[in-house]
């Protein structure tokens, strides 16, 4: 009987990983400029912050060059919000909006947990147009 409720315990721990994650903290976007993104809680939704990131040579002040408002290209990217409005979970966050400062778009995106040290970012254009990375999580 132990074996058989020992067996049930260790069943369900692996098979709702994600249910116990909780998407705030710093993280990891290594396809990004090696950034470290804070993810917290704002309002009733989720937003994340650049708190640093490798700066490239040809923009060392790591400002906002390529942002179609062109009121916003002199701000710096460090501190600003790059994702924000996501909302659901444990598993899911959905409806929410990520800023690629590499081409000054917007995209509408998901946030997916894979386990409590990994989340899938994707951004998709037009709802078809798609593109993901994995973030890692830092703290």
């Amino acid at each position: 009987m132990q074996k058989v409720l020992a067996t049930a315990v260790l069943f369900l721990a692996l098979a709702s990983p994600a249910a116990a994650a909780d998407i705030t903290g710093v993280w990891l976007a290594a396809q990004a400029r090696q950034a470290h993104i804070e993810i917290a809680r704002c309002g009733d939704g989720y937003c994340g912050r650049v708190l640093s990131a490798t700066r490239p040579k040809t923009n060392p002040e790591y400002l906002d060059v390529h942002n179609k408002n062109p009121a916003l290209r002199d701000r710096r990217l460090i501190g600003a919000i790059l994702i924000e409005g996501f909302r659901g979970g444990p598993e899911k966050f959905t409806g929410g909006r990520i800023y690629n400062p590499g081409d000054g778009n917007t995209y509408h995106g998901s946030i997916t947990v894979i386990d409590n040290d990994h989340l899938e970012l994707k951004g998709c254009a037009l709802l078809i147009l798609c593109k993901s990375q994995v973030w890692t999580r830092l703290q």
